[in-house]
């Protein structure tokens, strides 16, 4: 209970513009909001320089928050979309067509769960713009595929097809990574269908 005071004073202080309530409350949530821009980033410099542009937004619409829903949801809502509109800004959201058929990648993909947290947001950050923003938002996020469709401006279909070859990429990847490190030792299921 003493966090959300101090959340909710923090977020006083910000509707006041104060600058040490600002600093603080950048402070408290650097490390949430940095680790979602990073999912989207390519790099540690692009995702600081979207996590600062949220935090930006975040102070300047501070007054809107509306104070009986969780802050960290309103925050981490504004870091995704800043981070959307920064890969739209570089033109760097290129969607692939739709498909009509989507093939099942398999249940039986044999790959190391020993990777670290680090290793694997790596392998994705390797994914082109595209196929990393809607496996984020849909694998992530938990977005379904006609919300990622309103949001991207694209169709459902097109969402469907870049979360396939981005799961596909990204299962080869792992695959690799597993095989460099010589252990194999618990399946991933990184199966896609026509529902999702």
């Amino acid at each position: 209970m003493e966090d959300l005071n101090q959340i909710n004073e923090l977020i006083n202080g910000c509707c006041k513009k104060e600058r040490n309530s600002q600093e603080l409350l950048y402070r408290k949530f650097f490390g949430y909001a940095l680790s979602i821009c990073m999912r989207y980033a390519p790099g540690r410099n692009e995702a600081i320089e979207i996590m600062n542009d949220g935090f930006l937004k975040i102070f300047q619409h501070m007054a809107s928050f509306d104070k009986s829903r969780p802050f960290k949801t309103w925050l981490g809502k504004i870091m995704v979309n800043t981070a959307i509109d920064y890969l739209r800004s570089k033109k760097k959201l290129a969607f692939t067509d739709d498909v009509d058929q989507l093939y099942d990648l398999g249940t039986d993909d044999k790959i190391v769960d020993k990777l670290s947290y680090d290793e694997i947001l790596k392998l994705v950050q390797t994914l082109s713009p595209a196929y990393r923003t809607v496996f984020n938002l849909y694998v992530v996020e938990g977005f379904q595929h006609h919300e990622i469709a309103a949001m991207l401006g694209i169709s459902a279909g097109t969402s469907k097809s870049n979360l396939f070859k981005a799961k596909k990429i990204l299962q080869e990847k792992i695959m690799h990574a597993a095989a460099t490190r010589g252990t194999t030792d618990v399946a991933v299921n990184y199966s896609v269908n026509n529902n999702e």
